[in-house]
C-alpha cells in the first residue's frame, strides 16, 4: 500500500484563499545578514565559494553576496563570489546590500563592471516611527533619500531592490509613500522587513496584502515582492508562509537561522516545508544536499547546529524510545523504507538523503537491542541482549556505539571497535 494512503493530511484542508499559490523564490542571506550575528566568524573566500556551490545545487534562486560599501575586505569577497558565478555559469542570481547612499551603491556598480555579473542593488533605509524618532528623521528626509538613492542606482545600470527596515512596525501612510516613490524611480523589487522580529503570521499577511493592494497593483508595474523576517518571537517560518499566502513572491533567509540577535528565517526549513507542501518549484527539487549545506555554513561560521535542530540536527531522525523504535523496526521488517521513515516522523528522512537511526538507552525496549545487533550482523543471543539491555536501563543517557560494543564478547568487541 502507498504510505500516503495511510495518512489523513489535514494540512491539505486549506480555508478559502489560504493556500500558498507558488512558485516561491528564495533569496539566501547567509553570507550577508547571517554574518551580522555577533557570534559568527566571517568565512574565508574558499569557504564562501563552497557554500555558494551548495546553494546552487539546492536550486536556491539568489543570494546576497555582501555589503561592498563596508570596506576592502567586503569588496574582495563579493568580487570573488561574482567571478565564481560567472566562471561556472551558475544559475543563481546575485544581489548586494547597500545603504541608501552613493558610497554604498557605487562599489556594486564597479564590481558589475569588473566581473560582468548582473548584481541587484538592495538599497535599505529605516522606516518605522520609532526609528524615525530615534534618528530625528523627517518624512520628507526619508522620501528624498529614497528617490535619490534609487535614481542613482538606476543611472548606474543597476536593478534595484528597495528595502525598508522595520516595515512590520511602520505606519501605512509611510509604507505606501516610500514604496510608491521607489517604484516610480525605477525599483522593480521591494522588500518588506520584519527587522525586529515583531510580526505574527496575521500581521505578516496583513502587511503584504496591504502593499500589494495599495502600492503594487496601482503602480501598473511588474514588481517582485519579497519578505525578510527575523526569529525573535520564534515565528519566522510561520510569518514567511503567511507572507507567501498573502502574495509575496520571494522569501529571504539564512542557513540554520543565522543572523542578528536570534537570527533570520531559516532557509533550510523553508526548503523542507516548501518541498513537503508541494509548492513549485520545490516539489521537484533534489534536496539531498541540504545537510551538507547546513554543515558547511556551520563549519565556516563557527556556529554549531543544535542536536534537536529540524531535519539536519543529529537527533532529527534518531530515537531510543522503545515504543517509537518498535514501530519503525516493524516498518523496516516490512521492507518498506518510506513507511519506516514516516511512521514516527512528519518529515520523511529519505527525501533529504538521510535515514532513521535506532539507538539504545534507558527508555528503550529489547527490540532496540535486537535491531542494533541485526544491523551489524551480530548474533542476538539471549545473554547478549540481556547484558546490553541491562546496561541501557542502568544508564542515565543513550548509549554510544562504543558503550554497546563494550557489552559484546571479547572477539566480537575487537571486530566492531572503530
Amino acid at each position: 500500500m502507498n504510505t500516503s494512503e495511510l495518512i489523513y493530511d489535514w494540512n491539505q484542508n486549506h480555508p478559502p484563499g489560504m493556500k500558498p499559490p507558488g512558485p516561491v523564490l528564495l533569496n539566501d542571506e547567509s553570507l550577508r545578514d547571517g554574518l551580522q550575528s555577533p557570534s559568527v566568524r566571517d568565512p574565508s573566500i574558499p569557504e564562501k565559494i563552497e557554500i555558494l556551490h551548495l546553494m546552487e545545487s539546492l536550486g536556491i534562486n539568489s543570494l546576497n553576496l555582501g555589503l561592498p560599501g563596508a570596506g576592502p575586505r567586503a569588496v574582495e569577497h563579493v568580487t570573488a563570489l561574482a567571478h565564481e558565478i560567472v566562471t561556472h555559469k551558475m544559475k543563481i542570481r546575485a544581489n548586494c546590500a547597500a545603504r541608501t547612499h552613493e558610497n554604498d551603491i557605487r562599489p556594486i556598480a564597479e564590481i558589475v563592471q569588473k566581473t560582468g555579473l548582473p548584481i541587484e542593488a538592495a538599497t535599505f533605509i529605516g522606516s518605522s516611527p520609532i526609528r524615525r524618532f530615534t534618528e530625528g528623521w523627517s518624512d520628507d528626509f526619508l522620501l528624498r533619500t529614497t528617490e535619490k538613492a534609487v535614481k542613482y542606482a538606476v543611472s548606474l545600470g543597476l536593478d534595484v531592490m528597495y528595502v525598508t527596515e522595520d516595515t512590520s512596525r511602520c505606519d501605512p501612510e509611510t509604507v505606501k509613500r516610500l514604496y510608491t516613490a521607489a517604484i516610480n524611480c525605477g525599483a522593480r523589487s521591494i522588500v518588506l522587513c520584519d527587522t525586529a522580529g515583531h510580526a505574527t503570521p496575521v500581521g505578516a499577511l496583513a502587511l503584504v496584502r496591504f502593499v500589494i493592494e495599495e502600492v503594487v497593483k496601482p503602480s501598473g508595474e511588474k514588481i517582485r515582492v519579497d519578505w525578510h523576517g527575523h526569529s525573535d518571537r520564534g515565528l519566522a517560518i510561520a510569518n514567511s508562509m503567511a507572507a507567501i499566502i498573502a502574495g509575496a513572491n520571494c522569501v529571504h533567509g539564512c542557513a540554520i537561522g543565522l543572523g542578528e540577535r536570534v537570527g533570520n528565517t531559516q532557509t533550510d526549513q523553508m526548503l523542507v516545508n516548501l518541498k513537503l507542501m508541494g509548492i513549485a518549484p520545490w516539489d521537484r527539487q533534489d534536496l539531498t544536499k541540504l545537510k551538507l549545506y547546513c554543515q558547511a555554513v556551520s563549519r565556516a561560521t563557527g556556529v554549531p547546529i543544535p542536536a534537536n535542530y529540524p531535519v539536519v540536527g543529529e537527533d532529527a531522525f534518531r530515537t531510543a524510545t522503545g515504543v517509537h523504535a518498535a514501530a519503525i523496526i516493524k516498518a523496516y521488517h516490512k521492507n518498506d523504507v518510506v513507511l519506516a521513515n514516516t511512521v514516527y516522523s512528519g518529515v520523511p528522512s529519505h527525501v533529504f538523503g538521510l535515514e532513521q537511526i535506532i539507538d539504545i538507552g534507558p527508555m528503550s525496549g529489547k527490540s532496540n537491542v535486537l535491531f542494533w545487533l541485526e544491523r551489524r550482523g551480530i548474533p542476538a543471543t539471549e545473554d547478549l541482549v540481556d547484558r546490553i539491555y541491562q546496561r541501557a536501563k542502568t544508564s542515565d543517557h543513550t548509549l554510544t556505539d562504543a558503550e554497546v560494543v563494550e557489552c559484546l564478547p571479547a572477539q566480537l568487541s575487537e571486530q566492531h571497535q572503530s
